[in-house]
């Protein structure tokens, strides 16, 4: 699984500027006001062909306010979870009393820690992390999170001794193709732990009425009619933890790893409460991690028949981005239409899996370029000569040629869309990447620019 790197620290430290940049977005608020960022943010990170979790967290203060105890409890909950820990300090600044707190606090856990010294732009290295050394927490890195500087040799430092089975970024993963890795997923309460009994055949997890019962993803195999299936229940997604609920124990972490190493989502929706904004979150998180989706509406005994109607509107029209997959209505307590599931999960884990021969997927290019030429780039036509399967899980189309960093995400959008339905995939999105062609006579140019410049 991919490793987790939490930052922690002081307010206005510079931890949600460094979350960006390892991200690559802008996704954290920046702001030179301490205190912006408040909820735990998540994001991925890439250095060096190694993949990781980074996970923003709020400013650790002084004042024993109620916004710092809810802070508090959040980076106590992230350092738990965390593989590593980065404490963000302020070079500008100097030590501080409350970094040597903190420091003490993090020294309790056994998560490696590495002191990180932001804002030292225009500073040599090693002044910058003398006073800092004193913390007794290793030797301290300097960094600036602004422009970048000293984030690689930090991150390769910190993932020097990590082992991760998911770090190839490309599309593969280390999954056991021959058995389909199942994770259910959803918000709180929409009966995820239910299903998983209900296909077990056994109580074999915990089911409450209320929500953030199962706090980590638990892996369960399955066997059925002579196949074999990883099951994997993972804890509900909220889009905001409140601390005032003392029930509110799940782990976002463990289930965007869950996602990350399955080969299907199973994506429960409560057909009571209707599609929300969260449920096409969670959708979108499974589709930026490349796999496989399929939606099962649970609660579906017992509604109206206008109801039902509604619900099937919602879905087409709250989540208009997902792939053609498989639209299970069910209700995992009764167990109606529960076996319709796994059939639902074999289709989209073949073509999760599926591989095409290079003169297939050609033939496929040549077809969707004759129904819709790509765009014009800097006056110069955009030309894709051909295309070659590079992996699974999803399946990843290289499609070589020329003016390739012109191509709008839109006719990316197409080509997967057109591939999809060539292939008659079900519940997958086709990753696309474009690659520029070499040319042949670029050393031959070269050389002859040479010879008149003299």
């Amino acid at each position: 699984m991919k490793p987790v790197i939490a930052l922690v620290g002081r307010p206005n430290v510079g931890k949600s500027t460094l979350f960006n940049t390892l991200t690559r977005s802008r996704a954290a608020l920046v702001d030179d006001k301490p205190g912006v960022t408040r909820d735990r943010l998540y994001g991925d990170g890439e250095t060096d062909g190694k993949a990781f979790i980074v996970v923003d967290t709020g400013g650790l203060g002084h004042d024993e306010d109620d916004l710092e105890t809810v802070i508090g409890w959040h980076v106590e909950q992230v350092i738990q979870e965390a593989d590593q820990i980065l404490l963000i300090v302020d070079g500008r600044e100097g030590i501080a009393p409350y970094d040597e707190h903190i420091a003490v606090q993090l020294r309790s856990h056994a998560t490696k820690l590495t002191v990180v010294v932001n804002k030292t732009e225009g500073v040599e290295a090693s002044t910058a992390v003398a006073d800092f050394q004193q913390l007794g927490l290793g030797q301290p890195f300097a960094i600036s999170a602004k422009r970048g500087d000293g984030i690689v040799p930090l991150m390769q430092a910190v993932l020097h001794d990590v082992s991760s089975q998911d770090d190839d970024v490309t599309g593969d993963t280390a999954i056991d193709e021959s058995v389909p890795a199942i994770a259910i997923v959803g918000r709180p309460n929409v009966g995820k732990s239910t299903l998983i009994n209900r296909l077990l055949g056994e109580e074999r997890v915990i089911v409450q009425d209320r929500p953030g019962t199962t706090r980590d993803s638990v892996s369960i195999p399955l066997m059925r009619d002579d196949k074999h299936y990883q099951l994997i229940d993972t804890a509900g997604v909220r889009r905001k933890a409140r601390i005032q609920e003392n029930i509110e124990k799940y782990s976002v972490i463990k289930t965007i790893q869950a996602i990350d190493r399955c080969n299907v989502a199973v994506m429960m929706l409560d057909a009571q409460e209707g599609i929300t904004e969260q449920d096409a979150a969670i959708c979108g998180m499974i589709l930026n991690a490349g796999r496989s989706i399929i939606l099962a509406v649970n609660k579906w005994d017992g509604l109206e028949e206008v109801a039902r109607k509604r619900i099937r509107i919602d879905v087409e029209r709250r989540l208009p981005f997902l792939p053609p997959c498989d639209v299970v209505f069910m209700s995992a307590l009764h167990g109606s239409k529960v076996d319709e599931i796994l059939p639902a999960v074999d289709r989209a884990f073949a073509s999760a899996t599926l591989r095409l021969p290079t003169s297939l997927v050609n033939r496929y290019l040549g077809k969707a370029l004759q129904t819709l030429a790509p765009p014009v780039y800097r006056g110069r036509p955009i030309k894709l000569k051909y295309a070659q399967q590079s992996g699974v899980n999803p399946p990843t189309i290289d499609i070589y040629g020329n003016q390739v960093q012109g191509v709008p995400a839109s006719y990316r959008r197409y080509l997967s869309n057109y591939f999809g339905k060539a292939c008659k995939s079900s519940g997958t999105r086709i990753r696309i990447r474009f690659r520029q062609s070499e040319n042949p006579y670029a050393s031959r140019t070269r050389r002859k620019t040479k010879k008149r410049s003299r």
